[in-house]
């Protein structure tokens, strides 16, 4: 037996690396004991983060309570895999876990052992942490990462695993990437920092379980996160089929237009189209006046500056007909779009992609401060949302067409229910059209024949729900600013409910220490120069909500295992086609239900096609 002692916030602790089967008999006894006397914490060290790679490793599983940790290295092979399977398949302990899903999915993938059997056991303290303060140090919280939280509640002198280990591999001769795989199995610091992590994982549950229980968190709330947890990471295990062929056509198709856009703009002066410096001097020589400004007082030359000088709208990429475009703000767009969409989508599909042919998106469930959901690698939420290029790579199982269901209106809905907004709630049950049926009070009797006026209401609804101010819902709309202002202010008459909601919630936030509490519990820290945003915070967190029982129930109904990608306020799901239409009912109406008395409805859509690009105008 190898053992390192290391102190932990004043006490000696044991980290453990058995070397013989006597050894693991010794550890088979102290998990019997420690089962019985509680929860055991696990944690996994592997070769990298693409779980789903052929090349992927799971190097060792650790287990440990307060005091002691036990390393056991996987590769090894035989016996110390037959003890870990022992304990995790037989034994059964409640287990303790920083970031659940990845160990599940880790373990499922490469130790043969259901995730289905482990999420009913966890208690996920990244997952709790979140629930306290879901803020990183860069934005005045505490942080979720196991260093950062063990730092706060245990030692502050708790060890970096990750910082001091990345020195570790340089001595080594390997760097932050290759170190993971490369260091040796039997490295006292990486053995050592192992078996520290499941040890402060342990020490860590009980003072955020009595945090939580001070604050008022509802347990209810906590075991809807591990069950959205858990349903989220069968997803990504299940991943989604990737059309490599065309991924492979659309690297060359959009390399030859990143390529073709960059020589465009170079027309114009500006050599590099990522050198904000030439395009700002480039747009000035060209006439155009830039009146925003970076922090440090130059040139503001971002994409929505950009977008409007090229008159498109930045989500469906549209002409907006506010202005002439200006040719060099288009080339730049076009060629950075092209290249961003190559590296971030493309060539990302064709590196995780998995020996059979799928790829695996990872769901962060608790991603924003208001609980909202993202997808990484690639982060295709960010996509837009009249994309079908992108979208067209990814697809149906084979026999299957994709299905779409989205929320209606959700963010809306959810605002009239939370403000009690009694026009809102009356438009929504007689089934009329938002933004249509609020343009007709902000201006009544005034024709719109091209929507413009509809589009400026739809723009202040949503910059309610997303905290825009005047300035940046007249640069989206491309309407006026004064034109903006005017409509904000008779929004505010036509709905005061929406500003006394505001008002209210505000109130109770300066009171409880600048943190607004939402309808189901959660707890969301509010900065205090941005008071306004409680309105946004409360809403979009409801909105996630509301999807997440909505998984919830279509779980309970047995369709987690068509569901592909929650995104944005819409599934994503592959069904047989035979049984498309029958499946999308089921799926409406498991995402039907009644908030604060309105309606929260959905629509399914498929065009019984196999990609995703499909629902979008793709042929395919």
């Amino acid at each position: 037996m190898q053992t390192y002692r290391h102190e932990i916030a004043g006490d000696l602790v044991s980290v453990n690396i058995p070397q013989t089967y006597a050894d693991l008999d010794d550890f088979r006894r102290w998990a019997e004991d420690a089962a019985r006397r509680g929860s055991i914490a696990l944690d996994t060290e592997t070769s990298g983060l693409d779980i789903f790679s052929a090349n992927f490793r799971l190097r060792t599983v650790q287990f440990g309570d307060a005091h002691t940790a036990w390393v056991i290295h996987w590769e090894r092979g035989g016996y110390f895999q037959e003890f870990v399977h022992w304990v995790l398949r037989k034994l059964r302990p409640r287990l303790l876990i920083h970031n659940a899903a990845y160990d599940w999915l880790v373990l499922n993938q490469r130790a043969g052992i259901p995730l289905e059997d482990l999420a009913p056991l966890t208690r996920d303290t990244k997952i709790m942490a979140t629930l306290i303060d879901p803020r990183q140090p860069q934005e005045g919280g505490i942080g979720t990462g196991l260093k950062p939280l063990s730092g706060h509640y245990i030692d502050p002198s708790a060890p970096d695993t990750q910082g001091d280990l990345t020195a570790v591999f340089r001595s080594l001769g390997l760097t932050k990437e290759t170190g993971w795989a490369g260091i040796p199995l039997g490295h006292p610091t990486y053995n050592l920092y192992a078996g520290l992590d499941v040890i402060l994982t342990s020490r860590l549950y009980p003072l955020l379980f009595a945090e939580l229980s001070n604050l008022g968190v509802r347990p209810m709330l906590l075991d809807y996160e591990h069950e959205i947890a858990r349903i989220c990471a069968t997803m990504q295990r299940t991943g989604m089929v990737l059309d490599a062929d065309y991924c492979r056509k659309l690297d060359g198709k959009l390399s030859a237009e990143a390529e073709r856009y960059a020589a465009r703009a170079a027309r114009y002066g500006v050599a590099n189209v990522n050198s904000t410096a030439q395009i700002a001097e480039a747009l000035t020589a060209m006439g155009e006046t830039l009146t925003e400004r970076t922090a440090s007082g130059n040139p503001k030359v971002d994409k929505s500056v950009l977008m409007r000088l090229a008159d498109m709208d930045q989500n469906s990429w549209k002409p907006l007909g506010s202005r002439s475009p200006n040719p060099l703000a288009d080339a730049v767009v076009r060629s950075k779009r092209a290249g961003k969409w190559r590296k971030a989508y493309v060539s990302t599909f064709l590196e995780t992609m998995d020996t059979a042919g799928r790829v695996h998106p990872f769901i962060s469930t608790l991603a924003a401060r208001t609980g909202r959901m993202s997808i990484t690698r690639p982060a295709l939420q960010t996509l837009p949302s009249s994309d079908a290029m992108v979208r067209r790579a990814l697809l149906a199982d084979e026999g299957h067409v994709m299905v779409s269901c989205d929320f209606d209106a959700v963010e809306m809905r959810v605002l009239a229910a939370l403000a009690d907004v009694r026009r809102m709630k009356e438009a929504i049950r007689e089934g009329q059209d938002l933004h249509s049926f609020t343009r007709d009070l902000v201006y009544p009797g005034i024709p719109d024949p091209e929507d413009k006026l509809r589009k400026i209401c739809k723009g202040v609804g949503f910059g309610k729900v997303y905290g825009g101010g005047a300035a940046t819902i007249a640069r989206q709309t491309g309407a006026a600013l004064a034109d903006v202002q005017r409509a904000i202010a008779t929004y505010d008459r036509v709905y005061p409910e929406i500003r006394r909601f505001a008002s209210r919630q505000e109130r109770l936030a300066r009171a409880n220490g600048m943190v607004t509490v939402t309808l189901t519990g959660r707890r969301l820290p509010l900065d205090r120069d941005r008071a306004y945003a409680v309105t946004n915070y409360q809403v979009q967190s409801a909105a996630r909500d509301v999807l997440g029982q909505a998984l919830i129930t279509m779980d309970e109904a047995g369709i987690t295992p068509y569901l592909r990608l929650p995104i944005h306020d819409e599934v994503i799901a592959s069904v047989p086609a035979r049984e498309a239409e029958e499946i999308s009912r089921e799926i409406e109406r498991c995402m039907t239900m009644t908030l604060g008395g309105v309606p929260i409805t959905a629509g399914a859509s498929t065009k019984s096609l196999r990609s995703w690009g499909s629902l979008y105008g793709a042929d395919y």
